[in-house]
């Protein structure tokens, strides 16, 4: 029994290996990459927007914080600015096989807005002249912008006119690592994962306006006239009880007693008190029945569209040659990483399960660098309020000398202000005085040859002799 187990076990091992070579020899990743050493070779920097100085750079690093420093990717690095870059990849298409695609960002910054998404590209594309314009076939990814704005993108490109997806969408918005992933199926039926929890599944017939529906409602469709919309009926063979109508509301309470003080000469005669009457079971009504003839509520009936017409091939995108990433960021600082082609839903899964092995690690790494944060802006701040400080002793010290000054001349004003008109008086009387004694000079020393003048012209003579001299 033991080696007949055995045998059993061995067999059991080999078929489960045999399978797992099967799978991967069906299963293909088409492009992977980690952004290890040798990154640049692969990729190219685009110079769109780069003769107007409004073009980006990117960065080699695993940013700030990580669950591996060794684990580096790309991070923008340059604030209000537009970054491109691009990687040729071998040509494949989605044609009867599941197309994968799958990355991981992370935010670091306060973003405020900006893109963080990823496009894959068909037919030729100048990879130094990447940029917004560039037709694409799949644009995937978050977009961020204030506090409202947090759209997880989607959009697939049919016949040269891009759709996105008609669900809202939401991405994360903290500061770690998160995996977004895409899976669209042969059967044009799709997954959207993120860090590997389905976040919304679906069908590109009807979360897409690229097709015309299949099914559309009858517009010209009226609802029968013994169309029976009635769950509930009177019981036709219920009746009314014979005398129901004559049972009273209230009944005088059998249980009252006339009071032994009662006087009936005074107070008439004693009647009980009324109360509810038990019997009583208010308005009589037919009780309510399932109705026989009840189809339910009626509503329009959906028939074929006369203007669809199916693709069987609406799920197949153009051949892939390129993926790119293509944003604007208003604050810079994003970590793109761990880009990935394949055709194996499987495969992706492992990626984010290695990768989060250290997803512990980052958050510590995280909670660390926000503390030295905080510590570092409470240290400014308590240098500024001691600045602030400083700059109002220095101004309260000013106002004090120049209140001082001021009072020290009016003081001053006060004890001598009375003393500033005594040289003009001297200066007035001195004037008068002059004038006053000028004629009897002019009277005394008349010459032999001169005549006295008259009286009216000897007392305009002071005021002549002042304005002369």
């Amino acid at each position: 029994m033991g080696g007949e187990s055995r045998s059993k076990l061995d067999l059991i091992i080999r078929v489960l290996l045999l399978s797992l070579l099967f799978h991967s020899s069906l299963s293909e990743i088409i492009f992977e990459e980690r952004f290890e050493d040798g990154w640049q070779s692969r990729w190219v920097k685009s110079d769109w927007k780069r003769s107007e100085g409004k073009a980006g750079s990117f960065k080699h690093t695993a940013g700030k914080w990580s669950g591996d420093p060794d684990d580096k990717g790309v991070q923008t690095s340059s604030d209000a600015k537009h970054f491109a870059i691009s990687a040729k990849i071998p040509e494949f298409t989605n044609k009867n096989r599941t197309l994968v695609l799958q990355y991981s960002i992370k935010f670091e910054q306060e973003i405020e807005c900006g893109g963080g998404y990823i496009k894959l590209l068909s037919g030729f594309v100048n990879q130094k002249k990447f940029g917004g314009d560039t037709p694409y076939s799949l644009m995937f990814g978050p977009d961020l912008c204030g506090t409202d704005t947090k759209k997880l993108h989607l959009i697939l490109s049919y016949q040269g006119q891009n759709y996105p997806v008609k669900k809202d969408l939401q991405c994360e918005t903290d500061k770690l690592t998160h995996f977004y992933t895409f899976i669209l199926r042969p059967d044009a039926t799709y997954s959207l994962l993120v860090d590997n929890r389905e976040r919304d599944s679906g069908s590109m017939y009807t979360d897409w306006d690229i097709l015309p529906p299949r099914k559309i409602k009858d517009v010209k469709a009226k609802k029968p006239a013994d169309w029976d919309e009635r769950e509930y009926i009177d019981d036709p063979n219920d009746f009314k009880p014979e005398g129901y109508d004559s049972i009273p509301r209230e009944i005088p309470d059998p249980k009252a007693k006339e009071p032994d003080n009662w006087d009936e000469e005074e107070n008439g005669i004693w009647k009980p008190p009324k109360v509810p009457n038990p019997a009583y079971k208010g308005p009589w009504k037919r009780k309510r029945i399932k109705n026989p003839n009840y189809k339910g509520k009626w509503k329009t009936p959906w028939i074929d569209n006369p203007e669809f017409e199916d693709d069987p091939d609406l799920y197949v995108l153009k051949p892939i040659k390129y993926v790119g990433i293509e944003v604007w960021q208003v604050k810079a600082g994003s970590v793109f990483d761990n880009i990935l082609i394949c055709d194996d839903p499987e495969y992706a899964k492992q990626v984010v399960e290695e990768v989060f092995a250290n997803r512990e690690i980052e958050k510590e790494a995280f909670e660390e660098a926000e503390k030295v944060k905080k510590a570092q802006e409470e240290e400014e701040a308590q240098r500024a309020r001691e600045e602030g400080e400083r700059r109002r002793r220095e101004r309260g010290h000013d106002r004090r000398y120049r209140d001082r000054y001021r009072r020290h001349r009016h003081h001053d004003w006060d004890d001598y202000h009375w003393m500033y008109p005594i040289p003009l008086g001297l200066i007035v009387m001195n004037a008068i005085t002059q004038a006053m004694n000028m004629p009897e000079e002019q009277g005394g020393g008349l010459s032999a040859g001169q005549t006295r003048q008259p009286a009216a012209a000897l007392q305009r003579g002071p005021t002549s002799a002042v304005r002369r001299r």
